[in-house]
């Protein structure tokens, strides 16, 4: 999360509080903390950690695709192989 915003909040909450400067400093260092420490809890993500797992996700999606490729192709291959080709079977002459 940007620091931007907790700092934000944090400034919000202890403008809540009604109290002198030193104990609005010591509780917005209070709630800061206490935010940062709920939202590592939560398992939240940076924005940059977020767009790395989104490309990691995308490279996935890209690579599935060119292997469920590549498997088709070689199931064609293999039926092929399987599949009798009429010009190259064994014709017994008839005697």
């Amino acid at each position: 999360m940007k620091k931007s915003l907790i700092d934000e909040l944090t400034a919000h909450l202890a403008d809540l509080i009604p109290a002198t400067d030193e104990v609005r400093q010591a509780a917005q260092a209070k709630v800061e903390q206490t935010l940062k420490n709920r939202l590592k809890a939560l398992d939240v993500l940076t924005r940059e950690e977020f767009d790395a797992q989104a490309r990691a996700l995308t490279r996935a999606q890209e690579r599935v695709k060119q292997l469920e490729s590549l498997i088709t192709d070689l199931e064609l291959r293999i039926n092929n192989l399987e599949k009798p080709n009429d010009d190259k079977t064994d014709r017994c002459p008839s005697n």
